[in-house]
């Protein structure tokens, strides 16, 4: 059985009937329409999932009808009845967004499987799109504020265009990420993101993995493979670790983004692409230029617009906001509800100096999640290499054993604070406590109340 409501519009009452008929034999809920004007009607005002319309009605074509459907908002699946004569106007509804035609007369049950397989369809194409638009939401650069706001706005302006961009830094630090953010700024996002690593492959087969291949010269298609250019047509090609490219690549590279134009290897035909690039290198491009490594030329075409990002260990700060951010998003995927990182662990994860930079941090995030079993991720829940990593004496920190729980408590929000620029709001995000607790124990550390109050009880005790 299924939920899934389907209206009929159909003038002919015996058509429609039968129908209707088979549709409920196959569980759906059916709605009847037998003019244009209910059927517009009935998709305003009830939640509908598929439609089978007769491609002209009652003075309307399918294809207008289709047409105010979707201006209304409705994503339901549209399947045209028609006869012969009347193909034209069914044809004219696929290109208005339906999605099949059935010819009739036909068995009713026939029609049944084609809107069942629109069904599919829809339901394909709804979860791709709340997926990229889950994707897109995920998609924003953490860290502090002024670095997040630069690269937000270099993003914001570069993004629209068709300028190249020059992703730097070591591995890990969120290139191919912020390759991503870029692409989904652009106008570009609905079509196609391919990466090619530049690095670890040979230009024997990095070359035609790039621009495709033609062995047998233009008369053997058979032999014919495509490379990311074709397949990123109209997209985003993204270049990771440029800086490897040997001399032959980088003239061909060259020659693609100076005139759109290359040829597979092997081929004779000049093909023509249509691909915004944006690549990355670990290397400093300048120097690689100096010593004759790296084409001056295509290190201009490259370095458009550029992006020179900080590895982890320099910008240790971020560490609260980044462990906070990867606890809520893999936290919920997995169906954990943990309420944020104990000061322990947070002080752990500042005496690390992080060689793998962001990336490592979020595989340490998702080991966590998957080692707690409480409620707050503990020093004990961090890989192996992090818990030799604990504060000490040495270290300054109140987290030691002896410490009373007010003292911990105190040095863990006095820390995050610290660590987050300030910002309340973050800092009680991190700890997985309150805004309001956050700033009443403010209050008290300015006060000195709560150290007043306990000692008062001290003294009443001796």
């Amino acid at each position: 059985m299924t939920n899934d409501r389907i209206l009929i519009l159909d003038a002919d009452t015996a058509q429609r009937g039968e129908l209707a008929q088979a549709l409920r034999r196959g569980g759906y809920d059916v709605v009847e329409a037998a003019t244009a004007e209910n059927a517009i009607e009935t998709l305003r005002s009830t939640p509908i999932q598929g439609v089978l319309c007769a491609a002209l009605s009652s003075g309307w074509s399918c294809a207008a009808v289709t047409s105010l459907a979707r201006a209304g908002g409705s994503d339901a699946a549209f399947v045209v009845t028609c006869r012969r004569e009347n193909l034209a106007a069914a044809i004219e509804a696929l290109r208005n967004g339906a999605e099949a035609y059935v010819v009739l007369p036909t068995d009713p049950a026939r029609a049944a499987v084609i809107m069942e397989r629109a069904l599919e369809k829809r339901k394909l194409r709804r979860e791709a799109r709340e997926l990229r638009e889950q994707a897109r939401t995920r998609l924003r650069y953490v860290g502090a504020a002024a670095e997040a706001s630069m690269i937000d706005e270099i993003i914001r302006r570069a993004a629209p265009t068709k300028a190249t961009v020059l992703l730097q830094g070591e591995a890990g630090t969120g290139r191919s990420f912020l390759a991503e953010m870029i692409h989904e700024g652009s106008p570009r996002r609905d079509r196609p993101f391919a990466r090619a690593s530049c690095a670890g492959l040979h230009e024997s087969m990095l070359e035609p993995r790039l621009f495709g291949a033609d062995p047998g010269g233009s008369r053997d298609s058979l032999r014919r493979t495509d490379g990311l250019l074709e397949a990123a047509d109209g997209g985003t090609l993204y270049l990771h670790e440029v800086g490897s490219l040997g001399h032959s690549l980088q003239v061909k590279l060259l020659r693609l983004l100076q005139q759109g134009e290359y040829e597979r290897v092997g081929g004779a035909r000049t093909m023509r692409a249509d691909v915004r690039v944006v690549a990355s290198t670990r290397l400093d491009l300048a120097e690689e230029v100096r010593a004759g490594r790296f084409r001056d030329d295509l290190y201009y075409r490259l370095n458009v617009v550029s992006l020179a990002l900080a590895p982890l260990r320099s910008r240790k700060a971020d560490l609260p906001a980044l462990a906070a951010h990867f606890l809520a998003l893999h936290g919920r995927a997995r169906g954990n509800h943990l309420r944020g990182i104990t000061p322990g662990a947070l002080s752990s994860l500042f005496a690390y100096d992080w060689p793998g930079n962001v990336r490592e941090l979020e595989n340490v995030i998702l080991h966590a999640i998957e080692a707690c079993r409480g409620d707050m991720i503990g020093i004990d829940d961090l890989p192996t290499v992090l818990r030799g990593t604990r504060p000490d004496e040495g270290t300054g920190s109140a987290l030691i054993p002896g410490a009373s729980l007010f003292e911990i408590e105190r040095e863990a929000i006095l820390r995050t604070l610290d660590a987050v620029g300030g910002s309340t709001a973050r800092a009680a995000e991190v700890l997985g406590v309150s805004v309001r607790k956050i700033q009443y124990r403010l209050k008290e550390y300015r006060t000195g109340q709560h150290v007043s109050r306990v000692r008062g009880v001290e003294a009443r005790s001796a």
